[in-house]
């Protein structure tokens, strides 16, 4: 009974979407408050309707009931009870019902507390919130059951893919998710204002909020993704340009695009067109990726699904969603007209410089990703587009980037002189070449792009510190006053500091994992060593054993550097018992100045000799620290006062408005 209560608080769930998505658009056109009204209850009651069938569908995996499909392709009885959890959403079905339960909840969130708004742009964005989830709705009912029967249930199930029984399936999914449906928000504000014909500092300041939520979301995902693809596959790397992995980063680049144009719109009234644009792109490469994941087109660890007609469905939601926004984009934009004149050399500038540079990116990736997918459709010969493509694209385009990202800040709104801005970045410039040239020093056979990187995370870091003591007045006043004028500093500010200032630092741990990585691969048997980075290995030989679900064979390594005992190294190689794939369980010793990575592969003789895989991988750790900082300057960013009150003024004027409506009914 589970599985057709939450099938049929599904179809509840698409028919108060439908309502929805009409009625309130319909009532912002004529002036109708009761019809707009709907948007609210409508989005609560979806909201529910929703977690109640992602609830079923939870309950059916920690019961087992394997009369359902989903759950006898995806469980089994022996699999651990947070893995139990982490498969709803492990799969296609269930990983589409997480989507619009995380777009429900957005939607609900935008009804309960966007008090602030404007009704009919409130009305408008609520109704387009709830088109996307009827068309997902439609897709998961007819083409994605997650609650579909069986015939004849199995005595137990097939069990989970073993690469995905991590820890990190419990946080990474739902953090992408949360990041991907989050620029709905920004998408459905964007249509709203262009129905309207209205963009200003006010709606830049009611969308910037949910634009950076979902950056926070997408930045923490994407970096789960990439710690997790670090230890679980044993690779020693933390990116390898997977198309998936590409799918979600190009959302990342263009989101954080979005970010900076929004704050121009915000404070200085231009780059309208611009912005909505990015709007609308933003969550176009969020379904994109949708899209390319269950579509069958790639074959990749992270696809979900290969049926034919799915992917045509959601192909077809793609020419809907997209072509629909940009006919509409190319016929109300040139309505938008932004009253703000800048001059090239401003800060209006540096962040249109930033934003080009992005798009660019964001191209570029998305050519290298698609392009061998379209050579395949028009019946070529299959071709492959793999790292050095993208390097040798990616990188020449970051490195002017993060160049002008330390000088940007320094410019002044409107015109600048680029001169004044350059001669307070002194100090930074000495940081930069004496931090270039320690790296020289240490990695003297390495190549010359880390010996850049780390110049670029030195510049970016340190010239993000002189913006900071500029903007207290550091030096220019007395200490006591500059340090009142630190405290005073709107947390927006602060979040752009640490996110500058974590940007930096992920830089230079990126450049030290991809410049001066030292691997080894040899076979080892017990008690011998190898020397790797000036760390010696000594191979302490394997046993077997059984965990849960799975048996593995556990090698031991005792690390030493000058005789000194370092970490004891335990690596495993496991088993699964119902599908029998193996899979690598990297061991990692962290370090401030690199990771010591072991491997064990497999056994080439009888007496005990093992391939093994070792690793150091310097400052690798630097980049997830960089990107913990780049969160919290986000989440730090969203506490600020303005983002929380919104415009009283706009507040006030609503509820007068609404006043007098009713009195002169």
């Amino acid at each position: 009974m589970t599985a057709e209560i939450g099938h049929f608080a599904l179809i509840l769930a698409l028919m108060i979407a439908t309502v929805q998505s009409i009625l309130p658009l319909i009532g912002a056109s004529l002036d109708r408050n009761d019809w707009m009204d709907v948007a609210k209850p409508a989005s609560l009651m979806q909201f529910l309707m929703v977690a109640i069938s992602f609830g079923c569908l939870t309950h059916l995996y920690l019961s087992s009931d394997f009369s359902v499909l989903n759950v006898v392709q995806n469980s089994h009885t022996e699999k651990p009870l947070i893995y139990k959890i982490a498969g709803v959403w492990a799969n296609h079905e269930g990983s589409l019902l997480l989507w619009v339960l995380i777009l429900a909840l957005y939607g609900a969130t935008l009804g309960a507390f966007g008090t602030n708004l404007p009704p009919s742009l409130k009305a408008r964005a609520l109704s387009v919130q709830a088109i996307i989830a009827v068309g997902f709705y439609l897709f998961m009912i007819l083409t994605s059951n997650p609650f579909e029967r069986v015939v004849v249930p199995p005595i137990n199930g097939q069990d989970l893919n073993p690469l995905l029984q991590d820890p990190g399936l419990a946080i990474h999914p739902p953090m992408l998710y949360l990041g991907y449906v989050g620029f709905s928000m920004a998408f459905s504000f964007a249509i709203a204002a262009l129905i309207e014909g209205r963009v200003d500092a006010a709606w830049a300041r009611w969308v910037r909020p949910w634009t950076l939520a979902a950056w926070c979301f997408l930045t923490a995902g994407v970096a789960l993704g990439s710690w997790w693809a670090y230890y679980e596959l044993g690779w020693g790397g933390w990116w390898f340009w997977d198309p998936v992995e590409n799918a979600s980063f190009m959302p990342w680049l263009a989101g954080t695009a979005l970010l900076h144009s929004s704050s121009v719109v915000e404070k200085r009234d231009t780059l309208k067109g611009w912005t909505i644009l990015l709007a609308i792109i933003t969550f176009s490469l969020s379904l994109l990726g949708t899209f390319l994941v269950r579509s069958g087109v790639l074959t990749s660890v992270h696809t979900f699904a290969s049926d034919p007609e799915r992917g045509v469905f959601i192909l077809a939601l793609l020419v809907v969603v997209i072509g629909g926004s940009l006919a509409l984009y190319a016929w109300r934009a040139p309505k938008l007209v932004s009253t703000g004149i800048f001059q090239p050399i401003s800060r209006e500038g540096a962040l249109l410089l930033n934003n080009l540079i992005m798009a660019t990116a964001t191209a570029a990736v998305l050519l290298g990703t698609l392009y061998p997918l379209l050579i395949d459709a028009m019946g070529g010969e299959k071709i492959s587009v793999g790292p050095p493509f993208f390097n040798s694209v990616f990188i020449p385009l970051m490195i002017p980037m993060i160049a002008a990202m330390a000088f940007g800040p320094l410019l002044s709104w409107k015109r600048a002189d680029i001169r004044p801005a350059m001669a307070r970045l002194w100090v930074a410039i000495g940081v930069t070449f004496l931090a270039m040239l320690i790296a020289v020093f240490l990695f003297e056979d390495g190549p010359l792009i880390g010996v850049i990187g780390i110049g670029l995370a030195a510049w970016l870091f340190t010239g993000t510190l002189v913006e900071l003591f500029v903007r207290i007045r550091l030096f220019q006043i007395p200490l006591m006053m500059s340090l009142k004028r630190l405290i005073r500093t709107p947390r927006s500010s602060w979040g752009m500091t640490l996110g500058h200032l974590g940007l930096a630092i992920a830089i230079a741990g990126m450049t030290g994992a991809g410049a001066w990585r030292v691997e080894s691969i040899q076979t080892m048997k017990p008690n011998e060593f190898i020397t790797v980075a000036g760390y010696s290995f000594t191979f302490q030989g394997a046993h077997k054993g059984k965990g849960p679900n799975y048996s593995f064979v556990r090698g031991i390594f005792d690390v030493s550097q000058e005789s000194q005992k370092v970490a004891i190294l335990a690596p495993e190689k496991r088993t699964y018992n119902v599908s029998k794939r193996t899979t690598t369980e990297a061991a990692i010793h962290s370090m401030f100045l690199g990771d010591l990575y072991a491997v064990i592969g497999e056994e080439t003789s009888s007496s005990g000799t093992y391939v093994t895989r070792i690793y150091y991988n310097p400052l690798v750790i630097w980049m997830w620290i960089g990107v913990i900082i780049m969160v919290g300057g986000g989440v730090l960013s969203l506490t600020d006062r303005r983002y929380r009150i919104g415009t009283p003024a706009g507040r006030i004027i609503n509820r007068l408005n609404r006043k007098a409506k009713y009195l002169k009914a």
